[in-house]
């Protein structure tokens, strides 16, 4: 639940809060959260600047760049990751500032692979027809050491500033990564879209798995896991969702993995989950509109009583949710338990 200052004003009207602390709690409560990420303008700009600048040096970068030659672009590389760590130390050090610092912290992390492309390129351990603007749009075994590095750099400035969204980094590499290495592992110079989309859906699963391990191991406010569920999420359903299936079974558990999401992400309260679960369940009801029932004048009514049935279990669940929730809970195990009570 949000809470505003027109709750405060509300429990005061009622008599829960004295009407002169409204003013101090709301005060001390907007403290508290000036450092969680949310929809407000400030932090809007932080995470629009800060995206601004890492995709200047990474997915916006021209050809023109190449002129520099591999030493040139290795030793820019390192001075601006040299800026980016003095911004971070100063952000956090002298204006206790996390959430800046973590973009500033990022953005040293996402340079690390420029600096080890300009390495190589100098070094003259890089083969011709390849530049650093295709490490985000081809996909080559040979940008694996380029991966490695980021993902050193990223443990490490994880380990010195415990900031969330140095996660960030880590989670694109980890999916460029599983990306890179399929035509590596399985000895074919070319992998198909069959091979990719599988891999895609495992390693999706797998970083679901990863980020839901750091949720149970994590016991502060700080959101570790959040970009991890949401590349993990995005990799596995997209996987999922490209999977070509002739089947009206296929496609029935298709919606049922959906279904499933949307009540992890209830669960797990994790809103990625119920986005990406209802726009598979949407889509597989759009498939029975336009393929199976496409002349049936049944189908409309059935689907409007099946969605007012929805509302109604709604209905039902929320009048008796306290009840649900703790006979619910009590059959899962205590890391889970403590999960749910956090995030709920």
């Amino acid at each position: 639940m949000e809470l505003s200052r027109s709750h405060l004003e509300d429990a005061a009207r009622h008599g829960v809060i004295a009407p002169n602390q409204v003013q101090a709690l709301w005060a001390f409560l907007s403290e508290g959260t000036a450092d969680t990420p949310s929809f407000r303008l400030t932090h809007i700009l932080y995470y629009l600047g800060g995206l601004i600048a890492i995709a200047a040096m990474t997915l916006f970068m021209t050809l023109g760049w190449e002129r520099f030659g591999g030493w040139g672009l290795f030793f820019i590389a390192i001075a601006y990751a040299a800026a980016g760590l003095w911004l971070t130390e100063w952000l956090l050090g002298r204006l206790r500032l996390p959430i800046p610092a973590g973009i500033t912290a990022a953005f040293v992390v996402a340079l690390t692979a420029l600096a080890v492309y300009g390495l190589q390129a100098a070094l003259g351990w890089w083969a011709d027809g390849r530049v650093y603007r295709d490490y985000h749009t081809q996909v080559d075994w040979r940008w694996v050491l380029m991966e490695l590095a980021t993902l050193a750099t990223g443990a490490v400035m994880l380990w010195r500033y415990r900031l969330p969204f140095l996660v960030m980094p880590v989670a694109v590499t980890l999916w460029y990564m599983s990306m890179d290495l399929t035509p590596f592992l399985f000895g074919q110079a070319d992998a198909g879209w069959e091979l990719r989309k599988a891999v895609s859906l495992w390693f999706g699963l797998l970083m679901v798995l990863l980020a839901f391990w750091v949720d149970v191991r994590t016991h502060h406010a700080k959101d570790y896991p959040f970009w991890l569920y949401l590349f993990g999420v995005l990799a596995f359903w997209c996987g999922l969702s490209l999977m070509r299936s002739d089947s009206e079974w296929g496609r029935f558990i298709y919606l049922c993995i959906n279904l499933l999401m949307i009540t992890v992400g209830a669960v797990l309260a994790r809103r990625v989950f119920a986005v990406f679960g209802g726009l598979g369940a949407a889509g597989y009801v759009g498939h029975l509109a336009y393929a199976v029932f496409r002349d049936s004048m049944v189908f409309p009514f059935a689907l409007t009583a099946i969605g007012l049935g929805v509302v109604g279990l709604g209905i039902l669940w929320q009048r008796h949710e306290r009840s649900l929730s703790s006979r619910l809970r009590a059959w899962l195990p205590a890391p889970l338990r403590e999960l749910m009570q956090r995030r709920h």
